[in-house]
Order: C-alpha cells, then sequence, then structure tokens
C-alpha cells in the first residue's frame, strides 16, 4: 500500500496464540494414495505428521482459529465435523470463524472409515478418534495462550520456483494429457508469508506460508508416512525464525515440483529447503514490527537522491468473518450402481483405486448436492489489511491470482483443500476439450471454477464493507 509516499505492509493488530500436536499415524495403517503402488500399508515414518493450531483474537471481533494439518484430505463430512466441533465452540458456534486446511501432503493415504476393511483398514478409526481429541487439546492451549498475548501480524510476498506446471502433453504423440512437468508452461510462483510477533518484545510466534505446489514429491515408491516436502521447509524455517510454521496450500491445481514421483525422501527434504530459504528471504526483507517505509528527503549528490526511512504505523484492528454458499454446477455423474460395478470389474491396481475414489466422491457429492450443483461453503477472513479464502476445492491457480489482482491492497492468503469433505479440480473451461487428467476426474462442469472466482470475489468485497 503507497499513500503519500509511505509503504505499510499488510498487517493486522490482534491477539494471537500457537500450538502443535503430533498427527503421525500408526505403522502399518492403510496408507495407499497411489494407483502405481504395490503396498498398501504404512511401513514407517520419514518425518511426524502434524496438526498446527493458531488462534487469533482480533481487537474488535471474535476469536478464529487457523489449523494446518497433514492430510490430504479429510473426504468424509462426518469426520471433519468431529474435528471442527471442539473449535467452532472456541469461536462462539459461529462455523465461519474456522478453517482447517490440509498441507495437502500425498504421503498419507485417505483418512476414511470407509476403507476400514481394507489392508491396515482396522487402524483407521482409533487414529481418527485419537487426532480429534489431540486437536481439541490444542486448540485449547492456543485459546489460553492468544488471551495475554497482544501480537502483530505483518505480510510479505516473495517468489519460489519450485511449483512448475504438470499439464503435459503427451510426448508420445497421443491426443491426451500427462501429470507431470511441462517446461514450455508458465507456473505462478507467488510465495506469501505472515509474521506473527508478540508487542512486549517483537518475538516470532508464528509464520503463516501460503504457496501453491502439490505435495507429490513422494509417491508409489514411498511406504513412509512423510509430510512431503513441507516438513522440512518447517524444519529449516523454524530454525531460523522462533515460532511455529503453519503450512497453507494455494490454488495448486495445475502446479507441482518438476523433479517428483520419487521414493527417496532427501528429494522430498531438498524441496522443502528450497521453498524454506524462499520463505527466509521474505522474512529478513520485512521491516520490524509496525513500521513502514517512508519518503524523509532529498539529498542532492551526484544525483538527486530519495531517502526513504523507516516510519511508525498502527496496523488496523479491522476484522470479520463470513461462510458464504456457493453452488459449484456439476457435469453428468454416473449412478452408484456403476460405480460399484466398475470396481467390481477392476483388475489392475489402479483402476481399482480410481473407481474407489470417484465412488466416495460422488456419494459424498450426492449427500450435500442437489439439481446438478455441488453445495460448498467459502470460508472468508478479514485480519486487518490481510485476508484468507479457503475453498474445499482445487483449483487451478488463476483462481488465486484473479483475487490477488482484485484486491491489490491487502495480501490474499488463498487456502485450498480446507474444511469440508467435498473436493475436485476446478479447472480453466478453455481446458474442458483436452483429455486431462484433472478434466476428467473433476465432477464438475466447465463454469464451476468461472462461479468460485465469481462468489469468492463478492464474499471478500461484502466482508471488507462490513468490517
Amino acid at each position: 500500500m503507497m499513500d503519500n509516499l509511505v509503504v505499510q505492509p499488510p498487517a493486522a493488530t490482534l491477539n494471537a496464540g500457537v500450538t502443535r500436536t503430533d498427527i503421525t499415524a500408526p505403522v502399518g495403517i492403510y496408507s495407499r494414495m497411489w494407483g502405481a503402488a504395490k503396498h498398501d500399508v504404512a511401513e514407517g515414518v520419514h518425518r511426524p505428521l502434524t496438526a498446527t493450531v493458531l488462534a487469533l483474537e482480533p481487537e474488535a471481533g471474535d476469536r478464529m482459529i487457523l489449523v494446518s494439518m497433514d492430510w490430504v484430505v479429510t473426504p468424509d463430512l462426518e469426520v471433519m465435523q468431529r474435528l471442527r466441533a471442539p473449535l467452532v465452540a472456541h469461536c462462539g458456534g459461529d462455523e465461519a470463524r474456522v478453517i482447517i486446511a490440509h498441507t495437502h501432503t500425498h504421503g498419507i493415504g485417505f483418512i476414511t472409515p470407509t476403507r476400514r476393511d481394507l489392508p491396515g483398514g482396522h487402524l483407521i478409526e482409533p487414529y481418527i478418534d485419537r487426532v480429534c481429541n489431540r486437536l481439541a487439546d490444542a486448540a485449547d492451549t492456543a485459546v489460553a495462550q492468544a488471551a495475554d498475548s497482544p501480537s502483530t501480524l505483518t505480510c510479505g510476498t516473495g517468489r519460489c520456483d519450485l511449483a512448475v506446471n504438470r499439464d503435459l502433453p503427451d510426448p508420445m504423440g497421443s491426443e491426451r494429457y500427462l501429470t507431470g512437468y511441462n517446461p514450455t508452461a508458465a507456473a505462478d510462483d507467488t510465495l506469501l508469508v505472515a509474521r506473527i510477533t508478540r508487542n512486549r518484545d517483537d518475538q516470532p510466534l508464528a509464520t503463516i506460508v501460503n504457496y501453491a505446489c502439490h505435495p507429490t514429491t513422494l509417491a508409489w515408491d514411498n511406504r513412509l508416512l512423510s509430510p512431503d516436502y513441507i516438513g522440512a521447509m518447517r524444519q529449516l524455517v523454524e530454525g531460523h525464525n522462533p515460532g511455529l510454521c503453519l503450512f497453507l496450500q494455494g490454488a495448486s491445481g495445475e502446479l507441482s515440483p518438476a523433479h517428483q514421483y520419487s521414493g527417496d525422501t532427501a528429494l522430498a527434504d531438498q524441496h522443502g529447503r528450497r521453498l524454506g530459504h524462499a520463505v527466509l528471504s521474505v522474512l529478513e526483507g520485512m521491516l520490524p514490527p509496525r513500521q513502514a517505509l517512508a519518503y524523509s528527503k532529498t539529498v542532492e549528490s551526484g544525483a538527486p537522491l530519495a531517502v526513504w526511512r523507516p516510519q511508525s504505523f498502527a496496523p488496523s484492528t479491522a476484522c470479520g468473518a463470513i461462510l458464504s454458499p456457493v453452488d459449484l454446477p456439476l457435469r453428468q455423474l454416473p449412478s452408484t450402481d456403476e460405480l460399484t460395478a466398475e470396481l467390481e470389474r477392476a483388475t489392475e491396481r489402479h483402476s481399482e483405486e480410481r473407481a474407489r475414489r470417484k465412488l466416495r466422491q460422488v456419494d459424498q457429492i450426492r449427500a450435500v448436492g442437489q439439481d446438478g450443483v455441488c453445495g460448498q461453503e467459502i470460508t472468508a477472513w478479514r485480519t486487518g489489511s490481510a485476508l484468507f479464502v479457503a475453498t474445499p476445492s482445487e483449483p487451478y491457480s488463476s483462481f488465486q491470482m484473479d483475487l490477488r489482482n482484485s484486491f491489490p491492497d491487502a495480501a490474499v492468503f488463498v487456502v485450498t483443500a480446507a474444511n469440508s469433505g467435498v473436493s475436485g479440480y476446478l479447472v480453466p473451461a478453455d481446458l474442458y476439450d483436452r483429455d486431462l487428467y484433472q478434466v476428467w476426474q473433476s465432477p464438475y462442469a466447465a463454469d464451476a471454477l468461472a462461479t468460485l472466482q465469481r462468489e469468492a470475489a463478492g464474499a471478500v468485497s461484502h466482508l471488507l464493507t462490513a468490517s
């Protein structure tokens, strides 16, 4: 923001508390994530899986709770409600004030009771019980910390080239597209970072990292539970910047690392350090809390020199949270009977996994959808001049680019694979004529992404006007 030659970073004044809990699944649990995998159960742990809970209490408003947890998604609405219930209770019963963001790591399988009868499936429901209890306890701790911790949230923007476009025309000449590095296509490399510091001593409490890149470094050869690149990123950032680091997956529908689909955990750690150093670069470029950069004077030298100096300012206490319903148009969906028959006919492991996922997705959509649409909810928050927009879907990066262009004076954190158990790819309409995984996998019609973009922008505009 630039006003009268004063450049203020997006910032907010609020109370904050943060804590972390271990949610590593037991070795032996069903964890198959990849159709090409030859195994079904986890055989070890690369890095612990965690849930990090951040309680925010703006001075002018009510409490909000943000969770970053190392699951790919929560595929069952009932499980999501169990996770959310104690957090919502801390927020006065207001569903709009809770965001559970999945880091979207593919280093753990879908945690769903529907897979209880598969190898290692007997461990799934006890594991869900444990995660629900630990998340509730962590929320209690974060809320208690926030009660006596006036803080400042300050935002900065950087770049990281870890993410590349992954829609590759088949090199063998067929009409289909492969899901992997396309070196000829551009990729959104935006990295958004928020630093939260205590006002009494300006010590860091937390770092929020918002970046769009599928955590698919580790694939079918990996037999270990893993947060993928996010684990090493958090370790590096927290080693240089005290406080806990929360990762929010951005709009990464077509984005992934170039070098991926590996069984080598060292590669995931390398990717994490690559992103982590970019985060540290953003943090190093920030001024101290509550300081802007202001034009001070002109000094005549060999050239007329404009001198800029730090200047104190009071970040905004404006806040708000809304839950905005959106009806995403659906394409024609197969019946449950058709998908069940497809699953029964499957003779290859990859086709069996594909049919099982489609069956789960269609059943969930039918639970919340009607008349050719799937009902979802956009969660939008305002804290000062920082905005958070969360959706359960997996949109292409144009979603976050359009939102940030529409609200250039704010730091817009775009959170995908969040909250609801219903998910699916949202692809630009002009790609629907392609034989592309994200197109044929998605239950949504061609205008669904445009619908989400329009409704999200409207929700943010309403939030800014109301608060």
